[in-house]
């Protein structure tokens, strides 16, 4: 494995910190929107993101996820999103809401997020269970 991949990987298992109000994940949103520099959107299951997006692009598919979030995780709080640093984000993991299992392995396996968001390209995560097929079509429209 690659310095840069052992790098990935041990952030994506470093310390974070969870969103746990929907007025926080806007404020998430917001500060990664207005950063300046370009995101990878990384869906766990696909291809890896050749380009990071930034810009509307950018704005486009933060705003389409939190759209399936507030619909698909119908609390009336947050609490599936972790940022490495919610004030100045590099790293952002996101749980699908209808696969959450246990992010911290008790269940005597990790269920990876669904997404990720990282300044930095990503690695490609292993994950035992396929992709739905509505989080495939999902994918493909956003940047189909």
């Amino acid at each position: 494995m690659d310095q840069r991949a052992i790098d990935f990987a041990q952030r994506l298992d470093g310390k974070f910190i969870g969103i746990m109000g929907w007025d926080q994940l806007d404020a998430l949103w917001d500060r990664i929107n207005h950063s300046g520099k370009a995101w990878y959107l990384y869906q766990v299951g696909s291809e890896l993101p050749e380009l990071p997006l930034k810009g509307d692009g950018l704005k486009h598919a933060l705003q389409e996820l939190d759209q399936l979030l507030r619909q698909e995780h119908d609390y009336d709080y947050c609490g599936i999103v972790y940022a490495d640093d919610p004030d100045h984000p590099t790293l952002v993991k996101v749980y699908d809401p209808n696969n959450l299992g246990s992010s911290c392995g008790s269940c005597g396996y990790r269920i990876p997020p669904r997404w990720i968001i990282s300044l930095q390209k990503p690695e490609k995560i292993e994950d035992e269970a396929p992709t739905p097929n509505n989080r495939k079509r999902w994918w493909a429209r956003l940047f189909g």
